[in-house]
Order: C-alpha cells, then sequence, then structure tokens
C-alpha cells in the first residue's frame, strides 16, 4: 500500500500521492459561483490526505451547457474569485486540483426552456431530443473549452479535466448511438473522434505545453450501463490516440467498478483480466487514473437484472497497481462519507472496506 503514497509528477503536476478524489456533481453553487462551502468542502477533503482534487462538472459558459443554475461555471469575476478561495484552500492544506469541464450536451434539461445540443439531437435512449450542432457552431464551443481551461489555469488550478464521458456532449460524439451525423465528424470511430480530438487540441492552445489535460472517458452511460463504443483493445487504441496526439496527458477511465476485466471476452486468457484502466495504460502508455466503488462496503446491483455484487477488497485494488494498470486511483463515495478516508487508509485503521457507519456519515455530508 505504501507505494500509493509515492509522488506523480506529470509535466507542471506533482500529486503528493496516488489517490484523487473523483468528480461528483452536487449543484452547490447558487448562480453558479462556488461559495464557502465550497471551498470547505473541498479543503476537508484535501485535510484528509488526497492528493489530487477532480472537482464536480464545471460547465461552460453557454446557457446550452449546463442546468440547473446551482452548477459551477468558471466564466465572470465573482465565478473566478470563488474558486480562487477554493484552490487556495487545497493547496493550503498540500494537495492539488485540477476542474472539470462539462458540456452536458442533449443530457441536458430543458426546464428553463433552453434547447439542448449534441451531434444528431439524438439522446442515449436513441430517441429524438434537442437539436443537433451545425458544423460551424463546434470551433465556437471548442473555444469556450479552451477559454475555461485558461480561466482554471489563471486562478491557480493545476490542471484541468475535460468530461468526456457518460454520455455528455463529448461522449456523445464518440457513441454510435448519439452520433448520426454524415459529415466529417460521424461515421467511423476516427471521424467521431475528430470532434473530441479537436477540443483537445484548442484547449492545449490555450494553456500552453506544460499544463496537464486529463480527458476522462467511458463505456457506460447514465442511460445505459451496458453501452460500449468500443469492443476491444485494438478500437481502444484507435479511440485515445488521437486525444493523445491533440495534447492529453493523463487519462481517466471511467468504470462502475475499477476490477472488473474490460475485454474478457475478446482475448486469450492471459490478458482478459485486464480492467479498462489496464488496457488504457497498455495501449497508450500514458498516466492513467483507475475509478470505481473504491472503498465501498456495502453490496450493490450490477447491469443484470437480480445480480448483487460484493465490492472488492483493497488488497485487489493493490494488486492492480503493482501490475502496473494505473498510476492514480480516484475514490468518490467513500470520500462523501468520510473525508479523512486516505489518511486512515495510510495509518491502517479502516476496519474492513470503510471503519466507520457510512449510511451515517452520508447524512451528515458537508
Amino acid at each position: 500500500m505504501q507505494d500509493l503514497f509515492q509522488p506523480l509528477t506529470v509535466r507542471s503536476l506533482t500529486m503528493p500521492n496516488r489517490f484523487a478524489m473523483a468528480p461528483m456533481t452536487r449543484q452547490a453553487s447558487p448562480g453558479g459561483i462556488p461559495g464557502g462551502d465550497v471551498a470547505e468542502y473541498y479543503r476537508r477533503r484535501a485535510a484528509g490526505g488526497v492528493g489530487l482534487i477532480i472537482t464536480e462538472g464545471i460547465r461552460l459558459p453557454d446557457p446550452a451547457a449546463g442546468f440547473p443554475a446551482s452548477v459551477p461555471t468558471i466564466a465572470g469575476d465573482e465565478v473566478l474569485a470563488g474558486w480562487t478561495r477554493v484552490v487556495d484552500g487545497v493547496h493550503a492544506e498540500g494537495a492539488t486540483i485540477a476542474a472539470q469541464l462539462w458540456h452536458q450536451g442533449v443530457e441536458r434539461r430543458d426546464d428553463d426552456g433552453v434547447v439542448p445540443v449534441g451531434p444528431s439531437g439524438v439522446d442515449g435512449r436513441g430517441e429524438p431530443r434537442g437539436r443537433a450542432l451545425e458544423r460551424d457552431e463546434l470551433h465556437r464551443i471548442a473555444q469556450e473549452y479552451a477559454h475555461s481551461a485558461a480561466n482554471a489555469r489563471d486562478v491557480g488550478f493545476d490542471a484541468v479535466e475535460i468530461h468526456g464521458a457518460h454520455g455528455y456532449l463529448l461522449d456523445e460524439f464518440l457513441w454510435e448511438r448519439t452520433n448520426l451525423r454524415t459529415d466529417e465528424y460521424g461515421g467511423s470511430l476516427a471521424e467521431r473522434t475528430r470532434f473530441p480530438a479537436e477540443v483537445v487540441g484548442a484547449v492545449r492552445e490555450a494553456v500552453g505545453p506544460d499544463y496537464p489535460i486529463i480527458f476522462r472517458f467511458s463505456q457506460w452511460k447514465g442511460t445505459d450501463y451496458t453501452a460500449s463504443i468500443v469492443e476491444d483493445p485494438t478500437q481502444l487504441a484507435e479511440l485515445l490516440t488521437p486525444l493523445v496526439d491533440a495534447g492529453v496527458d493523463m487519462l481517466h477511465p471511467s468504470t462502475r467498478r475499477h476490477y472488473v476485466p474490460a475485454f474478457e471476452d475478446h482475448l486469450e486468457d492471459h490478458e482478459a483480466g485486464l480492467s479498462l484502466a489496464g488496457w488504457t495504460k497498455k495501449v497508450t502508455g500514458m498516466p492513467v487514473i483507475a475509478v470505481g466503488s473504491v472503498g465501498l462496503d456495502t453490496q450493490f446491483r450490477s447491469e443484470k437484472r437480480g445480480e448483487v455484487i460484493a465490492p472488492a477488497p483493497l488488497d485487489r485494488l493493490v494488486e492492480q497497481f503493482e501490475a502496473g494498470e494505473f498510476d492514480v486511483v480516484a475514490v468518490g463515495r467513500a470520500l462523501l462519507a468520510d473525508p479523512t478516508w486516505v489518511n486512515r487508509l495510510r495509518r491502517g485503521d479502516l476496519d474492513g472496506f470503510g471503519g466507520y457507519d457510512a449510511a451515517a456519515a452520508l447524512s451528515k455530508l458537508a
């Protein structure tokens, strides 16, 4: 376990250990402005031992990018002052922090009358929703990502993460079900990857050569846990290579369970056990963040009807790390229940999976 407490440097970012706080939406920033409670929320997790905090999704400064207004943005003097307080609090505790940039695409709620936009005006269920983006709108959106990333850098964030997972805008371009375009941004996997890669390129140009860019992607979607955008490691390499070439420094494959093999039905026995994080590292050679049910101590249901899954012991996480499957592990719900989870793990005073009453702790969330 001690190797997980060694530093990691990626470009200008040096994490004090290999534990990250996973991005988790809170809707706790009225008017998009992160207040003192947001700063304290992140500060507590930094004080609890996390090496890198990845913020909740920060919506781009475009009305169509996100809803509700309590999801934070990253534009305007008051907003940027709020993020400065967040960053300063995290840094004071010795941790680092990345801003996750988010466009919700057609999954954006339209309660306020704003029409959602996506590659084809089709949602993750294959049903019409919102409208398709015009070709000449894509450059403007890429520049919104770039401007937001530059704002994040300027207020002191140590990195940015581009949210390309879970069925939101960039993932909608990657996924065949939601990308029905017939221009150069739709069709083959290489063409579907074109716009996300252009976003990465615009961000790289805006933040400079030494500022770290993380890209989060996933097979599963909020509307379909069994979905996939690639079927084997060859396709995974085809998906990720353009993103790396465009400027991505670290990849964050989001999985619901970190220990589940990614392509076991398509491979030889000696390869079948690799997780999506492991395959991501193998086909790209880039630093990788693993995530998915780390530290949970309760059973939960799987994608299959009636199946109940028991969490994997932390020994399994260590085995994956020692095998080189990932460089950083992101922890989500365990940190909501106990902000000191990482420090307690380091001291060795976690009892079993959690060592605390998770239900009671979750009822008292900061």
